[in-house]
């Protein structure tokens, strides 16, 4: 199936429908059905956040089947692959789709972050309430509005501090599933909440799977199998995601020197923490902190 994974981008997702759009990098549209979405397995390079209004969509993300109808909202976080996209001709959706670099420029710890990602991982489409679903669709319009507005003189800053209060909206959707949600749990997710949860505590001293497979009391192979089948990634990958998630926010929202952010994350010296952090995202520390490829 991945022999020929094609790649989306926000600049292709300007062109979806009637989308409005802020070069920093944020994309709305709500005509998605009119967007030439490929059907073939595509990674997003963006996040996406939809919530749809009329009709019916059928799609896989990471293989996994996903169904969506009214009043269900869908998140689905960068790097993933949505491959089988069909929608009914009269499917409608709000969709929000942003930069991972402009979502750290509003987002306040990783705190935040690790808990959306780890919620669409295993609930990557959620049914809304009537009054969430109200909720989502004011903020959808009003961050349409504000966009719109460019002789406002903090229209970006505006803009981030409404997707802000929406993500926390959202986080309160999270916990409301959470509660409500009485499955059994399977050993393997007991496993991988057991990592996740380890791994917020102690990402910025810990980098070895082995570390963490200890801490559960089973073999690294084990963890290594277990979080691969739940989350589709390799306990590598999550631990790399956490490092990078805190490197952005310290770099973009703190005025830490990089040598201090190379001591709080216990990186041996800031030549491996650049090296690290440039074979991750695709430029400097002191790149990213100025701004540049701010739409990467």
């Amino acid at each position: 199936m991945h022999n020929s994974i094609q790649e989306a981008s926000l600049e292709m997702a300007r062109q979806w429908g009637d989308a409005a759009y802020m070069t920093e990098g944020l994309v709305l549209t709500n005509r998605i059905a009119d967007a030439p979405i490929p059907t073939g397995p595509t990674r997003l390079n963006f996040i996406l956040m939809a919530l749809c209004r009329k009709g019916k969509a059928q799609y896989s993300i990471d293989t996994r089947e996903q169904t969506v109808q009214p009043g269900d909202l869908l998140f689905i976080s960068e790097g993933h692959i949505v491959d089988g996209y069909t929608a009914s001709p009269d499917f409608e959706c709000l969709c929000i789709m942003l930069s991972t670099a402009f979502y750290h420029g509003f987002v306040q710890n990783v705190k935040n972050v690790s808990s959306l990602l780890l919620f669409s991982t295993k609930n990557p489409v959620v049914a809304l309430t009537p009054r969430e679903t109200q909720t989502f669709a004011n903020y959808y319009q009003t961050i349409r509005e504000k966009m719109a507005d460019n002789s406002h003189h903090y229209r970006t800053e505006l803009v981030k501090a409404l997707l802000l209060a929406m993500f926390y909206d959202m986080s309160a959707v999270i916990w409301r599933v959470e509660q409500s949600d009485n499955k059994q749990q399977s050993r393997a997710d007991y496993i991988f909440m057991q990592f996740i949860r380890l791994l917020e505590q102690h990402f910025r001293t810990e980098r070895r799977v082995s570390w963490y497979a200890e801490q559960i009391c089973i073999t690294p192979k084990y963890l290594s199998d277990v979080v691969k089948k739940v989350s589709q990634r390799t306990p590598n990958d999550w631990i790399d995601k956490y490092v990078v998630l805190e490197l952005r926010v310290l770099l973009r929202n703190s005025t830490k020197s990089i040598k201090d952010i190379t001591d709080e994350l216990h990186f041996p010296n800031q030549s491996f923490l650049g090296k690290y952090f440039k074979e991750r995202v695709g430029m400097s520390p002191s790149e990213y902190r100025r701004g540049d490829g701010q739409k990467s």
